[in-house]
């Protein structure tokens, strides 16, 4: 009996193993584990990633894209009469506020990176594309602390249950623009 031609399998693989995360931590995936949530033969999952590292990267590399698109996509960024700070607040916002698991996933992917090589460099992606977005309207080394700054919120936010202060970010990050200028 011939393979069935399945295109769409490898993303299948990748959603199975964002869920697998999403719900029982990086500690809970397994091939085996991501094979039954994608309801994929055992083997699938070895034939399109060898290693979890390799699926953990290409997870990572798929939850990275919510906050960076919306940096990306944000037309006050790009209008220089606009207030960066505010828009970067706002979006920040929105991202916490939106589904927290799915925020949560993506903050546990990126620092598994602590304990995974394999995983750092999609992290650096990460970071280094919003820096290179931020650095439109200020310069890299502005872009950079932005982006700091912002992952520290976030990270607050995440590991303590406090709310979300919006104000707050707008004024440090527009502390951190206007040290620039």
């Amino acid at each position: 009996m011939g393979r069935r031609y399945d295109p769409g399998r490898r993303q299948r693989i990748i959603d199975a193993a964002i869920r697998v995360v999403g719900r029982d931590g990086i500690a809970g995936l397994s091939h085996r584990t991501v094979a039954a949530e994608a309801d994929v033969p055992l083997g699938s999952t070895t034939y399109h990633f060898a290693s979890l590292d390799e699926l953990l990267v290409a997870a990572l590399r798929q939850t990275n894209e919510g906050f960076a698109a919306a940096v990306r996509d944000s037309d006050v960024l790009a209008d220089a009469d606009r207030d960066p700070a505010g828009e970067l607040a706002r979006l920040m916002g929105e991202w916490l506020g939106g589904e927290r698991s799915g925020v949560e996933l993506e903050y546990e992917l990126y620092l598994a990176a602590l304990r995974r090589p394999a995983l750092r460099p999609v992290a650096a992606e990460w970071t280094d594309g919003v820096t290179e977005v931020l650095a439109r309207r200020s310069d890299p080394v502005t872009a950079r602390a932005l982006v700091a700054l912002m992952d520290g919120i976030c990270l607050q936010v995440l590991l303590t249950d406090a709310p979300y202060d919006e104000e707050y970010a707008r004024e440090m990050l527009g502390r951190i623009l206007r040290s620039a200028t």
